[in-house]
Parts: structure tokens; sequence; C-alpha cells
């Protein structure tokens, strides 16, 4: 790991991606909404253009080449979790946090009917006191742009503030 550069999250360029994908989606990437949802692999998506780096271990990484060869971080929710939050290697890292706690670029993360959480969006602007009424996100599955957390009925809201990057090469 000494040989590991930190660097900064590109957090505009996370949220211009999601402004810009919101609605539609990117051809150089699998849509999953076949598959349960496509709301992690549209967050993993975000979270790249601000990273520019992913994780190639087979086992814990998170990474996409294709539909046949990505890992589960990168389009299930809870995997993602858990990358993100644990991820001492290369690749994007954060910690669990509380809604002050979140910048634009961030993720939050939502539970249904007191379920596990199921659920990635996208922090796209905070207008005023990060509470679900000034937390606007995007979002894939239902798609959305700049629409107020508070807009969903969940029994639990998760945030994950991306701490920063670490890669071997500047990116």
């Amino acid at each position: 790991m000494d040989d590991m550069l930190t660097l900064s999250y590109r957090r505009a360029k996370a949220v211009e991606y999601a402004h810009r994908w919101a609605y539609f989606r990117n051809p150089d990437y699998m849509d999953a909404q076949g598959l349960g949802g496509d709301s992690a692999n549209f967050a993993s998506q975000c979270v790249y253009a601000g990273s520019g780096v992913m994780n190639y271990q087979s086992a814990g990484g998170w990474f996409y080449i294709s539909p046949a060869n990505r890992s589960p971080a990168w389009a299930q929710t809870q995997c993602l979790y858990r990358f993100l939050v644990s991820n001492d290697m290369e690749g994007p890292y954060g910690y669990s946090t509380d809604s002050k706690g979140v910048l634009e670029g961030d993720l939050v993360q939502l539970a249904f009917q007191n379920r596990e959480f199921v659920h990635t969006l996208v922090i796209v602007m905070i207008c005023g006191k990060p509470t679900p009424d000034h937390i606007l996100v995007a979002a894939h599955s239902s798609d959305a742009d700049c629409r107020p957390l508070s807009s969903y009925s969940y029994s639990a809201a998760r945030f994950l503030h991306i701490e920063g990057v670490r890669s071997r090469f500047p990116v």
C-alpha cells in the first residue's frame, strides 16, 4: 500500500455524470434494470466518473469490464456499501455517516418496509441544511434527477461519504 497515491474524489465529475445519464443509459455499460434494478450500477458509474480508478481484485473488488465480467460491488447495493467502507486498496473509499456528513457526489442507500438496503442514489445537490427535503438525488430504476430525498417512501436511509481515491498512478 505504500506505493499508492491518495487522490481527491472529483465530486463535480460525479455529479456531471449523474445529470447526463439520469434519464438515459450509457451504452458503455449494461442496463441492470431487468436484473433487479439499475441503481447501484448507475451509482457506480457516477463514482467511477469522480474517481477514475477501479479495483480489479477478483474477490472483493469494484470493477466493470463487460456485463459478464464485473464485480458484485459494481451493481449490488449491499456489496457496493461493503466495498466503499472497507476498501483499503486501489479505488474509491469512504465511510458511513449521517445526512450532515455528506456532500454532492456522495451516495444514499434506502431500505423499504424494514427490509435490507436495496436502492442507491447519488446526491447531486444540497440546498441549505442537509435534510431529506434539501438533499436532491439522481437515480436509476425509477429514473430521477434533482429529486428530493424526502419524496421517497423509505424505512431507513444510510449515507456514504466518499473520502478519496487510492491509485497506483496519477489519474
